[in-house]
């Protein structure tokens, strides 16, 4: 997994699961504390995620919503964007573009 970025934009790359949730936690929490209004998270390069690195989403979102910014998910990726139909969690987060729940193939 790879972070780059800074306070107002970051790509997210690689593996985000249970090996790097530690890792992509410290660097998220740290952009959400040192900057202001929206967090943007580019899920371009992305490649796969687990429970555990959708919790971390989850808890920068809430410690974004807690600073009184807003998390913002970026060109998830269409396997990822059936995760957050599924789970609900695309009526939670904030997504650029938003997700259309029945344009996405069912596998």
């Amino acid at each position: 997994m790879h972070i780059r970025g800074d306070h107002a934009e970051l790509v997210v790359g690689g593996r985000l699961d249970v090996r790097s949730a530690a890792d992509a936690r410290t660097v998220l929490h740290s952009a959400v504390d040192d900057g202001a209004g929206d967090l943007v998270l580019d899920l371009t390069e992305l490649d796969s995620w687990d429970a555990t690195g959708l919790g971390v989403i989850m808890g920068a979102h809430r410690r974004a919503g807690r600073a009184g910014r807003r998390l913002v998910l970026r060109s998830v990726p269409p396997q990822m964007q059936r995760l957050l139909v599924a789970t609900r969690l695309h009526r939670i987060l904030a997504i650029e573009g938003g997700i259309a729940a029945d344009s996405l193939p069912r596998v």
